[in-house]
């Protein structure tokens, strides 16, 4: 049975982990619904299941990164970093106590409700798409800082809720905020995502549902290394399947699973 579990746990990982590779996203938000509906997990074991996993995961992506993005250009933009993670740990650090308290029915409401949000959000970048670094929303002072702030605060309440890194809204918000270019945006994503999911993670280790880790330790690994296996073919398949496309599709498979998984969540 362990085996077959750890089985379908790479599996699952390897293909989250090569669609998100695809275009570019952790597969974080596609781990959550499977842990649920696949594995069985509640919900809070599951988010602090898939947080575990995205840590690894993010961690591999930013090394993954360094050979096409230098860590020099990615700290010549510190400033766009402190201001994101400024408001980013605050707000995994609140998100993360209230979930641990939160009854079990409104945390399945609010995680479905996030996930509904983040495939409609996947949608509009597939149909809108993001300009390749533009014109910022405001010059540097304190509008942009206040912009980054409250920007970085929803960031790490939807991170901390849901167990993933956040590159969904941090990339268009470092694009359309600070006018980056995208490739850019992503390294500089995940640099803030990293910090933000350990504060986070930091905060359920007093929850009694952290106890999942030591449980699930076969399926953890398994899936973590699937993940990262996938991620790293998936940016070797890059450019062949259209972005768009695929993000649309990834968005609507997204859109339903959230639903019909956390419906029926028991």
């Amino acid at each position: 049975m362990i085996h077959t579990r750890s089985g379908q746990g790479f599996a699952a990982g390897s293909l989250i982990g090569t669609l998100g590779g695809l275009i570019g996203l952790g597969g974080a938000e596609f781990r959550l619904p499977v842990l649920v509906g696949m594995f069985r997990l509640g919900t809070l074991e599951a988010i602090i299941l898939n947080k575990a996993m995205s840590l690894v995961v993010v961690a591999a992506a930013l090394l993954f990164r360094g050979a096409s993005i230098s860590p020099a250009q990615v700290f010549a933009h510190s400033d766009v970093m402190l201001n994101l993670l400024a408001g980013s740990l605050i707000g995994a650090w609140w998100a993360a106590g209230h979930a641990i308290t939160l009854p079990r029915l409104w945390l399945n409401r609010i995680v479905m409700v996030l996930l509904v949000g983040l495939s409609l959000v996947m949608l509009s970048e597939a149909w809108l798409g993001l300009h390749n670094g533009s014109a910022p929303l405001f010059q540097t002072g304190a509008p942009r800082f206040a912009a980054g702030l409250a920007a970085g605060f929803g960031i790490g309440v939807v991170a901390a809720l849901l167990g993933v890194a956040g590159g969904e809204l941090l990339i268009p918000t470092i694009v359309l905020l600070y006018g980056l270019d995208i490739k850019l945006a992503g390294s500089l994503s995940l640099a803030v995502s990293l910090p933000t999911m350990i504060v986070g993670f930091a905060r359920y280790t007093r929850a009694d549902a952290f106890v999942v880790l030591r449980r699930e330790q076969p399926l953890m690994r398994w899936m973590a290394a699937g993940s990262i296996l996938g991620a790293a073919l998936g940016s070797m398949l890059l450019g062949l399947v259209p972005a768009g496309m695929l993000m649309t599709l990834l968005g609507v498979v997204l859109l339903i699973s959230a639903i019909k998984t956390f419906q029926h969540a028991h």
